[in-house]
Parts: structure tokens; C-alpha cells; sequence
């Protein structure tokens, strides 16, 4: 049956990665109008988020950030799709980073960086970043897709330019084995994540609501030695982004408990707070915000 599906579904998502961009964005916008107005794809969620997180706002700027949210969504879901077919020239064109050369630095100091970016402005073309010669292998860190057809099919994408993908349950294994056997890269780590409440450790602030946090990233830096970065997207215009490192640190053994997480987020919430229309409201980011904290929780912040 998955089977079926896949090679139903694939040949209409190849017909729509190979339009041209003008065609591409205008199937876009038909795709807006379908899943906001006609759909209605999860727009409670999306409206009680916007209220929670900026109760000052008013009921016309919560109406606007929320169209134009279902707008860049439907544009960044899309993308994914060019990438079935999309070039190495368009996508460096397409998804620019600024400062690459922070990164050959961060590589010289021969230790393996962990890259932390949040469910904001694009992190479908991230791949990108093996176009520019680095010395390290990047690794994108991603949840499966039940349907393994269209699993290969993400990992196919997002491997085409020199990437790899490694499942969230195996991302220690895979790190711990390239640092005992002193292969060094690069990993790529959406951290914004919601964890269940029965692994909800450590709980802070995050766009001023307590939330639970996940501490994969900060924990695995410390243990390991690795420097740490956060991966700033902004959206410059339809279909273009530039991305630039901004510093964690280059020593993460030396940082204090949950230092790096709170830097993460801190960096997030200023960007969100600057245009929070490219932040992804549709995932259930504040679901725990009301449930009691577990006794053997910590709170960090």
C-alpha cells in the first residue's frame, strides 16, 4: 500500500519541482488558498499560539502575521519539492550564506561543530551549505517518515548536494562513532522541538511561557568537545534566504549548564519577536504550558 501511494503521489510532486519559479510560486499561492481559506489547516492552533505569545497585539495584526505565516508556509513546504529537481547554481543563488568563513575557522580548530537552528524561515535548503567546499561531512538530524518510500525519497532530497541524513534515535551513535574514530563534521540540529511530558527535564521561558526544552544539543556539545553555532535564517524575498553562524561557542566543556540552550533560544526569540510571520505556528510548541512540572524536573531559567 505505501508502495502504491508513493508512486501515485511522486510523479505530480515531479511535475511541480520542475516548473519555473514564476509558474512555481503561483501554484503556490493556489496551494495557500486551499489549505487557509478552504482547508483550514490547523488554524486554531495557529491563532491560539499567535494570541499566547503576543497578547498585545491586535486582532488585525494577530489576523495578519497569521495570513502571511500560511503564505511562507506553503512556499517553504513547496521548496522541499524543488529540491527533487532543483540545481547546484540555483540553490546557491537561492539559499546564501554570509560568513562561510566563520565556519572554515571553526573547522581549523579540528573539533566537530554542532549547528542549532529553530523551525524559522527555511531550513529545507540548509543543504546547500556542502556546496561551498567545507572539509567536514554535514549531517542533517531529522525525524522519519513512516511511509519508507517517501522517507528515502526526504533523505534523496536532502542528501543531493554531498549532505547526510541521520535519524534523531541514531545521532548519538553516529557522533560518538565519528569521534572515536576521528571522523569530524558538521551537525545540523533543529532544537525548538516540543518533548513529551514523561521526557520533559528541564523547562524555561521561551516567548515568555514556561515550556520543556530538549538538551540533546547542549548535552552532546559539552560531552564531546564540539563548537556550537546557531544557524540564523533570514527570508530576503519570495524563494531567497541568507544564513549566517552566529556564535555559541568554541568551547562548549567550559560553558555552564544549559548556557548553550538558553543562547539558542535567546537567539530564536529575538528573531521570531522581529517577524514572527516565518516561524512555524503550526506545531504545538506551547501544549505542556499548563501541565504540572514533574518533580524530578528542573527548571533553568
Amino acid at each position: 500500500m505505501q508502495g502504491l501511494v508513493f508512486w501515485l503521489v511522486y510523479p505530480i510532486l515531479w511535475l511541480v519541482s520542475i516548473l519555473p519559479f514564476r509558474l512555481f510560486y503561483m501554484f503556490s499561492d493556489a496551494v495557500f488558498f486551499l489549505v487557509y481559506h478552504i482547508i483550514g489547516y490547523r488554524r486554531k492552533t495557529v491563532r491560539q499560539n499567535l494570541e499566547l505569545v503576543f497578547p498585545e497585539k491586535s486582532e488585525k495584526e494577530i489576523k495578519r502575521i497569521q495570513k502571511e505565516f500560511y503564505s511562507h508556509m506553503c512556499d517553504m513546504f513547496l521548496e522541499m519539492i524543488k529540491s527533487i529537481s532543483i540545481s547546484e547554481k540555483e540553490i546557491e543563488k537561492r539559499f546564501t550564506f554570509t560568513n562561510v568563513e566563520y565556519l572554515r575557522k571553526l573547522e581549523s580548530l579540528d573539533k566537530s561543530l554542532v549547528i542549532m537552528l529553530g523551525h524559522y524561515a527555511s531550513y529545507e535548503w540548509i543543504n546547500a551549505l556542502q556546496l561551498y567546499g567545507l572539509k567536514y561531512r554535514t549531517y542533517g538530524v531529522y525525524k522519519p517518515i513512516k511511509n519508507k518510500r517517501f522517507d528515502a525519497l526526504v533523505k534523496k532530497i536532502r542528501g543531493r548536494f554531498g549532505g547526510t541524513l541521520i535519524s534523531t534515535r541514531e545521532t548519538t551513535e553516529v557522533i560518538r562513532y565519528n569521534q572515536e574514530n576521528g571522523i569530524l563534521g558538521n551537525y545540523a540540529m533543529i532544537a525548538d522541538q516540543s518533548p513529551k511530558l514523561s521526557r520533559a527535564k528541564h523547562w524555561l521561558h521561551f516567548m515568555g511561557i514556561r515550556v520543556p526544552v530538549f538538551e540533546g544539543s547542549d548535552r552532546l556539545a559539552r560531552k564531546l568537545d564540539m563548537a556550537v553555532v546557531y544557524l540564523h535564517v533570514e527570508k530576503v524575498g519570495r524563494g531567497y534566504y541568507e544564513a549566517t553562524l552566529k556564535p555559541i561557542t568554541e568551547n562548549a566543556p567550559a560553558e555552564p549548564e544549559h548556557a548553550i540552550t538558553k543562547k539558542f533560544i535567546e537567539y530564536l526569540e529575538e528573531q521570531i519577536y522581529k517577524k514572527p510571520e516565518y516561524y512555524l505556528w503550526t506545531h504545538k510548541r506551547w501544549k505542556h504550558r499548563n501541565e504540572p512540572i514533574p518533580k524530578n524536573a528542573e527548571i533553568i531559567d
